[in-house]
């Protein structure tokens, strides 16, 4: 794939993410104390010089790239799980492979190296991003790193979605969330829909880490098996869905926001790339909004 096309579909990935009515997430309708739907935006906007070249890049140099471009023009943390994700995803759509862009992800993240691990540490220092503990080995503050990105992810996929990707070659994004959002978009729903459907699905199976880091692990299952509730009575495709889905956006808002399933909203950035770039739906962008 073209290096701009790369480029478009991140950046168009976290646009739509952060437009779609997620629950608990900022939205169009909905800011946080700390950020505003704006901001998103903004963060979306400045990726674009880092995926830019993602294809020739490093992972690492992309994340670090795109982290350290978007903290100049956003003050607070908007993108960075996002960016973890779709910095290889990027760089397999660049490389490209006969067996299909998870494949070529595959070969990415067993290529990662220490210099990957370095910059992606730097990166996530850089961010700060929320609720983000101490751990024995490989601690994201300790500047001394000696092992690949990959094998750093593996220390971390037992508390950290994000890392279980890299481990899983995508699991969660390619065999969940993606044929979900496929699905109901090919059944004739609007994309917002879609997403927001996509979101719950996501959510009532995989409990989400930012809220786990939080709160613990037990408040993270809690808000999943609320999600799988909703979807039980229809998501957002049914009246009753809908009522439950407007209780269950006021249950996890609080001004703190200590219950925003932020991880969720990372997986289905990635999972919008999935569908822009595999799912060739770039090229019928037009059609994606006029079915907003």
């Amino acid at each position: 794939m073209a290096n701009h096309k790369i480029a478009w579909a991140a950046q168009i990935a976290c646009l739509l993410e952060a437009s779609a009515e997620k629950p608990g997430n900022v939205t169009r309708s909905k800011d946080f104390s700390d950020s505003r739907y704006e901001d998103f935006l903004v963060s979306a906007m400045a990726i674009g010089r880092a995926f830019q070249n993602a294809a020739d890049a490093s992972v690492g140099e992309t994340i670090r790239c795109a982290v350290t471009d978007t903290q100049r023009l956003v003050g607070t943390n908007t993108n960075l799980g996002m960016v973890l994700l779709l910095a290889p995803l990027a760089k397999a759509a660049g490389k490209g492979h006969s067996k299909g862009l998870r494949a070529a992800v595959t070969q990415v993240l067993h290529a990662l190296t220490i210099e990957d691990a370095e910059l992606a540490y730097e990166a996530i220092r850089l961010a700060v991003p929320a609720g983000l503990g101490e751990v024995e080995h490989y601690d994201v503050r300790n500047e001394k790193i000696d092992i690949t990105l990959r094998d750093a992810m593996m220390l971390a996929q037992d508390r950290d979605t994000v890392a279980r990707e890299y481990i899983t070659s995508f699991e969660n994004t390619f065999i969940l969330g993606y044929p979900t959002l496929r699905r109901h978009w090919d059944q004739g729903h609007r994309l917002s829909d879609s997403i927001v459907q996509t979101f719950f699905t996501i959510l009532a199976q995989v409990p989400d880490a930012l809220i786990a880091r939080k709160n613990g692990l037990g408040v993270a299952d809690k808000v999943s098996q609320s999600a799988g509730k909703v979807l039980a009575r229809g998501g957002i495709f049914s009246a009753e869905g809908r009522e439950e889905l407007h209780n269950f956006d006021r249950a996890v808002r609080d001004e703190r926001h200590r219950l925003n399933p932020g991880t969720t909203a990372d997986l289905v950035a990635a999972v919008l790339f999935i569908f822009l770039t595999e799912g060739e739906m770039l090229e019928s962008f037009p059609e994606l909004i006029r079915r907003w």
